[in-house]
């Protein structure tokens, strides 16, 4: 049998949006943009939820959601690259979020979590590397708001309002806001390099350009922003 989640799924796809919630609690989905007009569904709060998840919902110009773009599967790995897919990642800017060439198979943290020195010593700790991966993950998480032009800088910095209702912005807000926490607990003159590879997906020679570090200083300039982030994460 057909579900509600099923069904509004369908009309998402015909070009349907939802409505903010109605008094009665209800989500109004709607095919025409005049909100005067009968909703063809009405959504329970569990079916609105259902949509955040899949397909995922994004802010609709002049109120409401629509449903996000279908994105497809990343390309095959390339041949003779173990490990390396290459396509593109979106990628905050300052102007709001770009597409970039990179390699989805791996994080550059990642990477450099499994290179060694020299000595045959790590080149990341486990504390630093995990501490990457999760500022990381919760930048991803941010950049999946409803917001394209949001900035870490302009991101508020405490929560607001006293609403027990979710929204499908209020995860990545809250993601945006550890961002801005954890980017606040490291040194200003190790937080550009750190933003670079964490947050840009650029490799240490990219961000080391970036950011006119010196070459070969940035492996230090980037260990000891993550040691800041580990120690405000709480790992090691």
């Amino acid at each position: 049998m057909t579900g509600p989640a099923t069904r509004a799924r369908g009309l998402l796809a015909r070009g349907g949006w939802i409505d903010g919630a109605a008094p009665d609690g209800t989500y109004p989905l709607r095919l025409g943009a005049d909100r005067r007009g009968r909703a063809t569904m009405a959504l329970s709060e569990t079916t609105f939820r259902a949509l955040v998840e899949t397909p995922g919902l994004k802010a609709r110009a002049g109120g409401g959601w629509i449903a996000r773009p279908v994105v497809a599967d990343p390309p095959a790995a390339t041949t003779g690259a173990p490990g390396r897919i290459e396509g593109e990642r979106a990628v905050m800017t300052p102007d709001g979020l770009t597409q970039h060439r990179a390699n989805l198979g791996e994080s550059p943290i990642a990477w450099l979590a499994r290179r060694k020195d020299a000595d045959g010593r790590p080149f990341l700790s486990p504390a630093e590397a995990a501490a990457g991966e999760r500022l990381r993950s919760d930048a991803e998480i941010a950049r999946a708001g409803p917001s394209l032009t949001m900035r870490w800088d302009a991101l508020p910095r405490t929560g607001a309002g006293s609403s027990a209702r979710a929204e499908p912005g209020d995860r990545a807000l809250a993601a945006g806001r550890r961002v801005v926490e954890a980017l606040s607990a490291v040194d200003p003159r190790h937080r550009p390099l750190l933003e670079q590879v964490c947050l840009r997906e650029s490799s240490l020679q990219l961000a080391e350009r970036r950011t006119r570090v010196a070459r070969r200083e940035g492996k230090t300039v980037l260990k000891a922003g993550l040691k800041a982030l580990a120690r405000h994460y709480g790992i090691g």
